[in-house]
């Protein structure tokens, strides 16, 4: 049934379900914390503090992926991480907010009173959208994680930051000096959040190696200013990937050609496959 965004209401019918995810999230030492209410119906997001090991969060979010299924079974429920399991309601994404901290000291490098006056920050900003396009078989590794886009849904179709602006790819949280940070918002709940964070790594690392500024802040609806750029399909973005020299560099070639292989393969079982929805349209009408 229809549920709003943010209801607290909504969330009182699930409270038994939430509660027991939480408190088997804190038995196994799995860092989450808020639970709010999202647009779909029952579509709920949860959140997992900041670790300083990149690969440490991936496993906590793996585990978390794992954990919410089984709780959900036990409630006589299914949960899904599918990217758009249902037309016309919104998708499933995968937020990931970056911080970078210097070795040394322990600090936040991206840390300012004014973001858009840090170099590391800007040029971290300018490597992640210049490898975006090749990411994208990383960040939306299935044929249906493409279903999700849309400007209705807040799902960025194009490489673009901002300070505090939800309808762009990057977004950089205003508030306190010390917390300034990275928030990517392309990547659907389907993805494999080590790739994911590999591809994203990777381009923060080529962005502040080559210093590689990433133009003017969005001001305003970026779907409004920006005609869609990112791959809107599989395909493309296998292309893309493919095709990336800075990718290719940071993660292994032989993987590289290994995962492309596997999706193309299962590319052409989802084209080759005759739907249900091709029957009804042309079985007995044609």
């Amino acid at each position: 049934h229809s549920t709003q965004v943010y209801l607290i209401d909504d969330l009182d019918e699930y409270v038994d379900c939430l509660q027991d995810m939480l408190e088997a999230a804190k038995e196994q030492d799995i860092p989450a914390d808020a639970i709010v209410k999202e647009s779909a119906p029952a579509q709920f997001e949860v959140n997992l503090h900041h670790v300083e090991d990149a690969i440490k969060a991936c496993d906590y979010a793996l585990l978390l992926k794992r954990l919410i299924k089984n709780i959900a079974y036990d409630h006589e429920m299914d949960s899904t991480f599918m990217a758009k399991p249902y037309p016309g309601q919104a998708g499933n994404g995968l937020h990931v907010h970056i911080s970078l901290l210097d070795k040394k000291t322990g600090k936040n490098i991206f840390a300012a009173e004014d973001p858009l006056q840090n170099t590391s920050l800007r040029h971290a900003v300018g490597g992640i959208l210049d490898t975006m396009a090749a990411s994208m078989a990383f960040l939306c590794p299935n044929v249906n994680s493409y279903r999700r886009f849309g400007a209705q849904f807040y799902v960025p179709n194009a490489p673009s930051w901002a300070l505090d602006n939800r309808t762009v790819a990057v977004r950089v949280p205003t508030g306190s000096p010390d917390a300034v940070r990275i928030e990517h918002r392309v990547a659907g709940a389907d993805a494999n959040p080590y790739l994911m964070l590999a591809s994203i790594l990777a381009g923060i690392h080529h962005g502040l190696t080559n210093q590689i500024e990433p133009g003017e802040p969005i001001e305003g609806n970026a779907y409004e200013q920006l005609e869609p750029s990112l791959p809107n399909n599989l395909r493309d973005a296998l292309r893309e990937l493919d095709d990336s020299e800075v990718l290719n560099k940071y993660i292994d070639p032989k993987y590289i050609d290994i995962f492309v292989a596997c999706k193309e393969a299962e590319l052409q079982e989802f084209e080759t496959t005759i739907s249900d929805l091709e029957y009804n349209w042309y079985l007995h009408t044609v």
